[in-house]
């Protein structure tokens, strides 16, 4: 068998660690911020030993300036680095491959059907983000009717948001990042038809204002996250929400993080596209992980449109 032909366009990959590992770096990372933002041991009711509080207490508090300290996001970083080492290592194999010749016209559409999937899946998740908002934006006064047997302190879901909070100014922040990422997509298409047309030195240059578009709105997104943190309301007196103050601020802050935390996924994404260019990587007939990145900034600018049409503007 070893001696004969391959006789079909399909490519069998090689025994490989990567998707074993993958979903241990998963599992490392999940644990991670169930530990950094709900902790594993509560203080209040038990006195766990020193290393079990250090290491699975609440990381979160140690940011938001309580006296404690401790290493709930030491998991955290573990995860992180895993996840980021693993990618590092598939990814790598995947290009190896499309240089050797692996990657047929079969096997690039099954590529393009796998990012299409990923994105879908990834699609569905916000839908979830954005259903919290919808549900508590367009039908809070109902739950504030619901008897407080099933839904404790009910009459507080009258006001959406939370009547003595400050809400964050559309038109500030926010809207800076929506013209970021707005420019950003026009500079990675730039990228991608630049390439395609053989223009390497364009294909770079559009790639490199994309990275730096990307690291600005991260840039952006924590100075906004930093002053809500700074102006929070500590006893309910008035000022800017925050992760722990309310329903509002736990949506908020979940659904605009996991868009940071995707943003700067895909400007990883394009970085190591853009690595691959200057190494000589990538032509204007093969360059499907050009394509596939493109695709994937496109998903993370549309979805910011929602984020900042819906959460922003309509239901602050």
């Amino acid at each position: 068998m070893g001696t004969h032909a391959v006789e079909h366009d399909y490519h069998l990959v090689n025994p490989s660690p990567w998707p074993f590992l993958s979903g241990l770096a998963a599992l490392v990372w999940g644990l991670g911020m169930v530990v950094f933002f709900a902790g594993l041991v509560d203080r209040s009711v038990s006195e766990p030993n020193a290393m079990t509080e250090f290491f699975f207490a609440r990381g979160l508090d140690t940011i938001q300036g309580k006296d404690v300290s401790n290493g709930g996001w030491i998991i955290l970083l573990l995860g992180c680095i895993f996840a980021a080492l693993v990618m590092y290592g598939w990814w790598r194999d995947v290009a190896k491959e499309s240089e050797q010749g692996d990657h047929t016209p079969v096997v690039d559409i099954g590529l393009r059907y796998g990012m299409i999937m990923f994105i879908m899946q990834e699609a569905m998740f916000f839908v979830g983000w954005f259903w919290m908002f919808f549900e508590f934006g367009f039908w809070h006064k109902f739950r504030a009717k619901w008897n407080t047997d099933i839904l404790e302190n009910a009459e507080g879901y009258e006001q959406w948001p939370v009547q003595h909070i400050e809400t964050i100014n559309p038109w500030h922040l926010p809207l800076m990042n929506t013209l970021v990422l707005l420019l950003s997509g026009t500079t990675v298409t730039w990228a991608h038809h630049a390439l395609i047309h053989g223009n390497r030195k364009h294909a770079k240059w559009g790639l490199f204002l994309t990275i730096l578009l990307g690291l600005f709105f991260t840039f952006l997104q924590g100075v906004e996250y930093v002053e809500a943190f700074a102006h929070r309301d500590l006893d309910g007196a008035g000022g800017s929400f925050w992760l722990s103050t309310n329903v509002y601020g736990s949506a908020f802050f979940l659904a605009t993080g996991f868009h940071g935390l995707h943003v700067l996924i895909g400007t990883i994404f394009l970085l190591v596209i853009w690595l691959r260019l200057v190494k000589g990587g990538l032509k204007p007939e093969k360059h499907f992980g050009l394509e596939a990145a493109a695709w994937y900034w496109h998903f993370v600018d549309v979805v910011w449109l929602f984020l900042f049409a819906f959460i922003y503007v309509i239901f602050q």
